[in-house]
């Protein structure tokens, strides 16, 4: 048994003991309802000696615990609350322990999107505003990636249950490749988080290939019959996308050999935050450039992040990225070319 939840069931029966108004209590009292409580609720027969109960005593009255309980002893025989209101209930908070709950109270903010901590966004708001109201200033500590105007988090809670209960779900959805929203069988399987924008990873009742679908392309969701729910069978999700940079992976796909080219600047950013945790240093050139591998899935989120370096990164293998990165970067300069002419004829006209 844990000496601790005996010591906490101990100073709270003295606490229930010093809070009656209408009786005084003895010490020789207190241990009695004390043995009789451990009796109770973890059955001990051996009760609890004078010395133990007179020493939690004084940790109630110490500052050890945070309770600096003002008990008093009254005709040298008596104990009680001299604050009639007080119990180590209602003590304050510590400085320290208020600064882990607000760090708390912040991952706790950032999660309210999922099902079971819709229950508790009311109980984190009175929380935090009790906070703020006991320490009297707010110093933020943590501030964690958000995105207010995204679309399709009112749908976690539902695909939550789904995927938790094997629902079918019947999903009006229109994809970036579409102009009107269509109505498909999907059997849901896993909610995957990306860059702070949420996905389902499921299968068609049609097809036999795991599909992503963005919940902010999602429109309007109709639960199924259970009976008709066929569960996934593959690999475990944690295996599937071992080799992908965010969610874009088809049952066919297989991690590709990738070759970058680091410049000086970026490489020390790259080597503490890599890419991919494949992510492997094949050289160190006199420049202070490297040369990395990583062992992913070619797709548009791989490409992002190549992009996302723009002239600091440079694919070298395999040639089929190469070409694709080429195109990208030359249809961007495109546009700029464009705009630059535009502009140029503009002025030419007036």
């Amino acid at each position: 048994m844990s000496t601790n939840k005996l010591a906490l069931i101990r100073y709270k029966t003295i606490d229930n003991c010093l809070r009656q108004k209408h009786r005084k209590w003895t010490l020789d009292e207190l241990i009695e309802k004390v043995s009789e409580q451990l009796y109770e609720l973890e059955g001990i027969h051996n009760g609890v000696s004078k010395r133990t109960v007179q020493a939690d005593i004084q940790l109630m009255r110490s500052n050890k615990l945070g309770y600096n309980a003002p008990i008093i002893v009254t005709d040298r025989k008596y104990y009680s609350y001299e604050d009639p209101n007080y119990s180590i209930s209602n003590s304050p908070i510590s400085a320290t322990d208020m600064e882990k709950m607000k760090e708390v109270v912040e991952v706790l903010k950032h999660l309210n999107g999922f099902a079971y901590f819709d229950e508790m966004s009311d109980m984190i708001a009175r929380l935090e505003d009790k906070m703020l109201v006991n320490s009297g200033e707010h110093k933020q500590a943590i501030q964690m990636e958000s995105n207010t105007l995204l679309k399709g988090l009112n749908w976690i809670n539902t695909l939550h249950k789904a995927i938790r209960e094997e629902i079918p779900l019947l999903i009006t959805y229109k994809s970036f490749k579409t102009d009107t929203p269509s109505d498909t069988v999907y059997f849901p399987y896993l909610l995957k988080e990306y860059r702070n924008r949420w996905f389902l990873i499921c299968r068609q009742k049609k097809n036999n290939g795991l599909q992503t679908l963005a919940l902010d392309r999602i429109h309007e969701i109709a639960e199924m019959a259970k009976s008709q729910f066929v569960p996934y069978d593959g690999v475990d999700f944690e295996r599937y996308f071992s080799d992908t940079i965010g969610v874009t992976k088809s049952i066919k796909d297989r991690g590709n050999k990738v070759i970058l080219h680091v410049e000086s600047k970026n490489a020390p950013y790259v080597e503490t935050k890599p890419l991919h945790n494949s992510q492997q240093i094949l050289n160190r050139l006199d420049d202070g450039s490297i040369i990395i591998r990583i062992d992913v899935v070619l797709n548009f989120e791989l490409e992002r992040e190549i992009l996302g370096f723009g002239e600091c990164m440079k694919v070298l293998a395999p040639r089929y990225l190469v070409n694709r990165i080429k195109r990208r970067v030359s249809q961007s300069m495109k546009q700029y070319s464009d705009s630059e002419n535009n502009q140029q004829k503009t002025k030419e006209e007036k």
